[in-house]
């Protein structure tokens, strides 16, 4: 399990995340939606995780979010790095009623972010242009590369938690266990 925290004059955060876990989760983030996303983010990846953030939310959500995106992020590139006996690729495509949204990724230690969702105006409170300040600070901070596309829908929440859940089952995959892959790459090194 790695424990990190991160202090600035906008938050303050605490994470410890176990990427081998059961899907408990302890979130709180002042920020009811985000929570939610963060709870089935951990819960489908089948991460433990303890998220809390303090953040400056008399502004707005935005510095949270980012921030959490990125102590998580570095957090899970923690727990994987060097990739080593890992399937190292994940995809996954999330339906939720109308909504369908697909996740690929890949352990590549080489951070990269395909974000075509087009999900705009708000779910309660939050500003959906924060999913991807989150997937951005995730995936930069993870080092992973990462594809994630709306393949339909028009449920704001829907399309959300549907691309929590894709990245989250996505990860599963990638780091699922293979004791024959050893260090799965024809480079030698990731």
């Amino acid at each position: 399990m790695v424990q990190l925290e991160r202090k600035t004059k906008e938050t303050e955060i605490y994470v410890a995340l176990d990427i081998h876990g059961n899907g408990n989760y302890k979130i709180d983030t002042g920020i009811g939606f985000f929570d939610h996303m963060l709870e089935a983010l951990t819960k489908h990846a089948r991460f433990d995780a303890e998220i809390v953030c303090k953040g400056d939310l008399h502004v707005d959500f935005h510095h949270s979010v980012e921030d959490v995106g990125i102590v998580l992020g570095e957090a899970f590139a923690k727990e994987v790095y060097p990739v080593k006996n890992m399937e190292r690729f994940g995809e996954s495509v999330v339906v939720m009623d109308e909504a369908a949204v697909s996740c690929a990724l890949d352990l590549s230690n080489r951070p990269y972010l395909v974000y075509e969702i087009g999900l705009d105006g708000k779910i309660g409170e939050f500003d959906c242009e924060l999913f991807e300040e989150f997937f951005k600070a995730f995936v930069f901070n993870a080092r992973v590369t990462c594809h994630i596309n709306r393949l339909r829908g028009h449920n704001r929440h829907h399309i959300a938690e549907a691309s929590f859940k894709a990245l989250a089952v996505a990860l599963r995959r990638a780091i699922a266990y293979n004791d024959r892959a050893g260090l799965p790459s024809t480079k030698g090194v990731l």
